[in-house]
């Protein structure tokens, strides 16, 4: 694991499943029909429960750019942010995209008064988005943010390619 404290929030980057974070939140990448069908999203649902995805239906759609909060089901997270990178399932996005959801699951998790969060490689599955690039844009972001309730941000990821992208773009923008 690769610790980094910018201010008075700790950014934490480590291999793993996301679904087993112990933290107020952990993200999902979702599209704007939160059809958690594929990826990430469907071992979301399919650990934590059918309950998160009937629960986040009552927002659909929610546009890229917005994120919403749900329970977390059985996950060890207390809560869900769902914040869409893609309009519709199982298609490419773009960096744009996914800077605009990193800006959304900050503006949620503050906004739910939440200190822990777990953020996956928003956009870099389905989503097609180089991982260099998507690291590089979710780390600027963080460390650009100006935390009210945040206290620690976990990169998670079970693609080590991945988490070697995170860990090269907080080296470099640090």
């Amino acid at each position: 694991m690769f610790y980094f404290l910018q201010g008075c929030m700790e950014i934490a980057i480590k291999q793993g499943d996301i679904t087993q974070e112990r933290v107020d939140a952990i993200v999902h990448p979702a599209n704007s029909h939160m059809t958690m069908g594929g990826g990430l999203a469907k071992v979301i649902r399919e650990r934590g429960g059918e309950e998160i995805k009937r629960e986040v239906q009552k927002y659909v759609p929610v546009p890229v750019g917005n994120a919403v909060c749900t329970s977390a089901g059985k996950l060890a997270a207390r809560f869900i942010i769902h914040a869409p990178t893609m309009e519709h399932g199982s298609q490419p996005t773009t960096i744009g995209n996914v800077r605009a959801a990193t800006l959304a699951v900050l503006r949620c998790a503050e906004e739910n008064n939440l200190s822990s969060i777990a953020i996956p490689g928003l956009g870099t599955g389905v989503g097609q988005v180089p991982k260099e690039i998507a690291a590089e844009t979710i780390v600027r972001i963080l460390l650009e943010h100006q935390p009210r309730s945040l206290k620690k941000i976990v990169l998670v990821d079970a693609n080590p390619e991945l988490i070697g992208e995170f860990e090269h773009a907080l080296k470099k923008l640090s």
